[in-house]
């Protein structure tokens, strides 16, 4: 029985159902791959009507789609983003005497964030060559600066905000009551792939709705692929219906992301989600606006390896193999 794939669309409003397939389809294969795929897709339990066709996915990070987008706002930068979060955590979090705390959003925390920025911005700028080597930069996971080094209810100020201002969806999902009707959009795309191998694409919040449907899954999952994941942010952790743990129907799960992508915030799953020998983490270069689009991850011969191990190397347009 020939391979089939799953996606599952992240956060905001998207083109309707089929040129969607078609557009990952087209990232990840080089073309389109007709009944061998389907969308989960789960846009309709938000949205009214869909995105005109070929419009730009607001996920990648372009300020004049996202400026038009209901559930998604724009921000010129990590920088900026950060700036206006810890703003708003000095309003959230004064002290007795009326004053900001300066454990919460003070200078030194400015500081220490504009350091992380540079160290991730830098990391990710090795990327490149790492990836010509089949390695990590030196050091390898352990290179890795901390994410957002903050106190805790500074780093849950920046994470409730970025969810609730940036990715509204998300919110939707954890706390809108509208959870339970997207898991039924990615389960009924599940069950309709039909029997033979199985890979489940997740992007974004997909990866998290994506994640929790598979965790109550019997059918085999060949492969599970991540990209820009949120999953393992501790309080995204906090937020799962079940404690983390790689879902039994996966034999191998795939994470990818760009050390500058913010909605990944945590790049390893792995040593999280056991058992770790089912877990691969890839740090690749996503050069899309926000460092978050889909395609640019979808495009990258890393992301495509180990689809390619489940499709072999015939289901490649002739863009890719």
């Amino acid at each position: 029985m020939r391979p089939r794939i799953v996606y599952v669309h992240g956060n905001g409003n998207k083109v309707r159902r089929e040129l969607l397939k078609s557009q990952w389809d087209r990232a990840l294969f080089g073309r389109d791959m007709g009944e061998g795929s389907a969308m989960a897709y789960w846009a309709p339990v938000r949205y009214d009507s869909p995105l005109p066709d070929f419009r730009a996915d607001p996920l990648d990070g372009e300020p004049e789609w996202i400026e038009e987008t209901p559930g998604l706002t724009a921000v010129e930068s990590a920088e900026d983003f950060i700036e206006e979060c810890l703003a708003e955590a000095r309003q959230e979090t004064p002290g007795p005497d009326g004053v900001p705390r300066e454990g919460v959003a003070g200078p030194e925390t400015a500081a220490a964030l504009s350091g992380w920025l540079r160290d991730m911005t830098y990391l990710a700028d090795t990327l490149a060559p790492a990836e010509e080597e089949d390695r990590l930069p030196e050091g390898g996971t352990d290179a890795l600066p901390e994410v957002l080094p903050l106190p805790r209810p500074a780093r849950k100020a920046v994470l409730r905000l970025l969810i609730k201002r940036t990715f509204k969806d998300v919110y939707g999902y954890f706390f809108g009551g509208v959870g339970a009707a997207m898991r039924t959009v990615v389960r009924e795309t599940v069950a309709d792939a039909g029997p033979g191998p199985l890979v489940v694409v997740g992007h974004s919040l997909g990866s998290i709705i994506a994640y929790e449907v598979l965790r109550e899954q019997r059918r085999d999952v060949e492969l599970f692929l991540t990209v820009g994941s949120p999953l393992g942010i501790t309080e995204i952790k906090d937020c799962l219906e079940q404690r983390p743990a790689v879902p039994a129907c996966v034999s191998a799960w795939c994470n990818a992301s760009d050390l500058r992508d913010l909605v990944a915030m945590d790049h390893t799953l792995r040593g999280e989600y056991a058992p770790d020998h089912k877990v691969t983490d890839l740090l690749v270069s996503n050069d899309s606006g926000n460092h978050h689009g889909i395609s640019e991850y979808l495009g990258h011969a890393r992301v495509q390896e180990p689809v390619r191990r489940v499709f072999g190397p015939t289901a490649w347009g002739s863009r890719i193999a």
